[in-house]
């Protein structure tokens, strides 16, 4: 979960690697080699240049360089990363909500890329491209074996510039080549639908610049559709991976009116503590929060403090676990690092990190359930940082009502990953099995006590 800290200094020391040859051996033994802080600088420097000058082909110094601090900062966390120019700028349009591409929601898979949907008014859109299509080559270069960074890093590109997307589809017996110039396409953050009974539905993909603001026009509208207050609020969760954490933190504020939302600590200590104001817009009526495991960071965030404040009901399955924040920082030559400097803890003082919220209400989808997918979560990340503080909550109350969302391991034509597309007017009985639940509970069908 990304926090800029423009204010943030650090005192970097940099070492020259030699190209010509070693240390001479007074320098070397200035100091003992066991007392120097710069023992493995000087390793470092050693292996650059025997590999200069004796790997079998001609190096790039740069790029060799480069990956020894890309791999230094990963020794950290699965969550630092050290991200030269071209990756930097990326994650920042991540955060931004604006880049230049075709505008499609894409699910990595091992042989290719699905479509999930393309982006409204997109240049995706308006080729003909279509959710449920797999991409299988991007430039005439396959998929395959190719890293998520690596294939959006292909299918974005400066506005004007042309890709080439080889699309496999269901019922076509050859390949679909679309040739799409790349636009600036504005993701938005939020989405919103009335339901019935004057139920507001709003999902929140992740947390950009933006949301809290988008946040408060979708609400707005509901409010407008239905001609007053509503008469509660489903606000889902599921697989929002997090984002920026002022932001997240103002959309808890809409849903509370005191208290809490939450801490941050540095080597156990609090460095800072955010409180909600006065007058949340949504601080009232009937809410059910839903996540999954892949609700993680920021949006782990945002269900553990309306958790504690016991403002409304966590439905569904254990979130990811990630309770860290990462400090975004600018280095020279348009280079970027995301470290992680703190841990952040929810009013009770919870710690998230490694243990996830647990749901007041467990729905598990029939994906996982049968293990079809292998649900991977922040403890089952290598380095991860520990787990730590205060045990969570009691264990969470069963639903009464087994895994399955109509029988597919990934939710049918209408979900994806057990989560709706398309979300019905009335979700009760529908395919969506937690916000079916998550809709009753809100009705007052079903009862729940959070």
């Amino acid at each position: 979960m990304p926090v800029p800290r423009p204010s943030l200094r650090l005192a970097l020391t940099t070492a020259a690697a030699f190209a010509g040859g070693a240390l001479s051996a007074h320098l070397a033994t200035a100091t003992p080699a066991r007392e120097s802080p710069y023992e493995m600088l000087e390793q470092l420097g050693r292996v650059l240049v025997l590999i200069e000058n004796e790997y079998v082909e001609p190096v790039d110094r740069r790029r060799l360089v480069e990956g020894a601090i890309k791999g230094m900062v990963a020794e950290l966390d699965p969550h630092s990363g050290y991200m030269p120019p071209q990756d930097w700028s990326i994650f920042q349009s991540d955060t931004e909500g604006k880049f230049g591409g075709v505008g499609v929601e894409v699910d990595f898979r091992d042989d290719y890329v699905m479509i999930i949907a393309p982006i409204e008014g997109s240049p995706a859109e308006r080729a003909g491209v279509r959710s449920g299509d797999h991409i299988v080559a991007i430039d005439n270069k396959s998929v395959r074996d190719r890293s998520p960074d690596d294939l959006i890093r292909a299918m974005r590109g400066a506005p004007g510039s042309k890709v080439v997307l080889t699309i496999k589809r269901a019922g076509k017996e050859t390949p679909l080549h679309f040739t799409l110039t790349r636009e600036v396409i504005e993701v938005a953050s939020v989405a919103h639908k009335l339901l019935d009974d004057g139920i507001g539905y709003l999902r929140l993909k992740q947390f950009q610049n933006g949301t809290h603001d988008e946040l408060l026009e979708a609400a707005a509208k509901l409010r407008k559709q239905n001609g007053g207050e509503l008469a509660g609020t489903i606000l889902d969760l599921r697989n929002n991976p997090g984002g920026l954490v002022d932001e997240a933190a103002a959309v808890a504020d809409e849903f509370l009116s005191q208290g809490v939302i939450f801490t941050t600590r540095h080597r156990e200590r609090v460095v800072d503590e955010v409180k909600a104001g006065r007058g949340g817009a949504l601080r009232r009526g009937p809410l059910v929060v839903l996540v999954n495991e892949y609700s993680a960071s920021a949006a782990e965030l945002v269900a553990g403090a309306l958790q504690d404040h016991k403002r409304g009901t966590v439905v569904g399955a254990k979130t990811f676990g990630k309770g860290s924040v990462q400090t975004l920082i600018d280095l020279p030559g348009q280079a970027g690092l995301r470290l992680t400097t703190m841990r952040y803890y929810t009013p009770n003082g919870r710690a998230i990190q490694a243990r996830g919220v647990q749901p007041d209400v467990l729905v598990e989808a029939a994906y996982v359930a049968d293990k079809t997918f292998g649900v991977v979560r922040e403890s089952d990340l290598e380095n991860h940082l520990p787990a730590e503080g205060s045990p969570g909550p009691a264990a969470p109350t069963d639903a009464g009502v087994g895994g399955g969302d109509a029988g597919s391991t990934d939710g049918g034509a209408d979900t994806h990953l057990g989560v709706s597309r398309d979300v019905p007017k009335n979700p009760t009985g529908g395919a969506d099995l937690a916000l079916s639940i998550g809709f009753q509970i809100v009705r007052g069908v079903l009862k729940s006590n959070p």
